[in-house]
């Protein structure tokens, strides 16, 4: 048995963990833009990727390393994604590493905002040489990893064993636009003094993906620079399989939630449940086609329970599917049943009422099988547009 609670903070609460934000001068703003993520010990690193085919120099450097190496810090930059940099940017992260002040064990980098541009080495260079190491400023790396999300994401938890020892699992995330499943334009940094083995980590890391990261959608577009990292210091010297698996995944789900929620100018997050599919992946293929349909989206953004695109999204997604057997509710309200329409003056007005909320469900039961898959999505409106016509500038 074990107990799971969470408790605030960030991941310098973790016992090891030091961290901090700062400007560097990247963003014209004089917004922080530069963080640190630091261990006095190494610790166990895992991480997933993008799938994007054009990954960011960052990716393509941690990749370089041995399979089970072992880091004791973490570059964190925003404004500057150094992605299609070619070689350079992957020379451009050694110099950087190598024109610093402190001892650095297989150290990480990583970047995110605009695609295109060599990284501005001197003053990564000149910020990260005024870091301490010693800093315990969570809040500071949260501001610091920040483009166009509108507030921190941060979470941490608490694991208490049966045996009376106890561990700690936190993340702080950065999210909001350019994120379509398979990962999303995030950066996601996951700590935790847990005493887990290595090859626990990867099956961890991965299991979970699934239903939180992957789950996901803004806008339907895949970065080039989207990572899932988890480091481990192993100081608590208590580790529990099931615990931790279980607690990693309250994490990522937080984690991914926030980001759905802070949309480029969203103002919905809504879960697509698919049930009744065919398959699970039958299930997973129509629920992330709603997810990421642009007339669904903005439907939800008018706040107009449109029942037909959500049916014709399901049809166009190519599934085992009948509309003699297709059931489509909005929480609890029923609009469509099994071919008969239930969109009557009444039936409408409850269905809006509850497209007001800032969070509910599109439930479609497919009628044809037994195998479910939730994913989660927003409204997209002018802000959207707004936001990333003028992101360069």
């Amino acid at each position: 048995m074990f107990t799971i609670l969470p408790i605030k903070g960030f991941i310098d609460q973790i016992d090891g963990f030091n961290c901090d934000g700062i400007s560097a001068g990247l963003k014209p703003s004089g917004d922080k833009d530069l963080g640190f993520i630091y261990t006095n010990e190494p610790c166990d690193v895992e991480a997933v990727f993008t799938e994007n085919k054009f990954q960011a120099a960052p990716l393509k450097h941690f990749l370089q390393y041995d399979e089970n190496f072992k880091t004791n810090f973490v570059l964190i930059n925003s404004k500057n994604a150094n992605a299609m940099t070619g070689k350079k940017g992957i020379e451009d992260i050694n110099t950087i590493f190598s024109s610093l002040n402190f001892d650095l064990v297989n150290p990480i980098m990583s970047s995110t905002g605009v695609i295109g541009n060599p990284l501005p080495i001197e003053k990564i260079v000149n910020g990260a040489n005024s870091f301490d190491l010693s800093a315990k400023g969570g809040q500071n790396l949260s501001h610091s990893i920040m483009t166009t999300d509108a507030y921190e994401k941060n979470c941490m938890y608490e694991v208490k064993l049966e045996d009376g020892s106890s561990f700690k699992i936190g993340a702080v995330s950065k999210g909001a636009g350019m994120i379509n499943p398979n990962l999303a334009t995030m950066l996601c940094f996951i700590c935790t003094d847990a005493n887990i083995p290595k090859e626990d980590m990867k099956e961890a890391i991965e299991l979970n993906s699934h239903s939180t990261f992957n789950a996901i959608s803004v806008d339907g577009d895949t970065s080039t620079n989207d990572t899932v990292m988890l480091l481990a210091n192993k100081k608590s010297n208590a580790y529990d399989k099931e615990a931790f698996i279980e607690a990693l995944r309250l994490v990522m789900h937080d984690m991914a939630m926030m980001m759905v929620a802070d949309g480029e100018g969203a103002k919905k997050a809504v879960a697509f449940e698919v049930i009744n599919a065919a398959s699970k992946e039958e299930a997973q293929i129509a629920a992330k086609a709603l997810s990421n349909s642009l007339l669904v989206k903005t439907a939800l953004y008018g706040e107009d329970p449109n029942f037909g695109r959500i049916a014709s999204t399901i049809g166009a997604s190519r599934i085992t599917c009948d509309e003699e057997k297709l059931v489509i509710s909005y929480n609890d309200v029923i609009v469509f049943n099994k071919g008969e329409i239930c969109f009557d003056e009444a039936q409408e007005a409850k269905a809006s009422k509850v497209l007001e909320n800032d969070k509910y469900k599109v439930i479609c039961d497919i009628g044809v099988g037994n195998a479910s898959f939730t994913a989660y999505g927003c409204d997209l409106g002018y802000k959207y547009v707004e936001i990333n016509a003028d992101y360069r500038t």
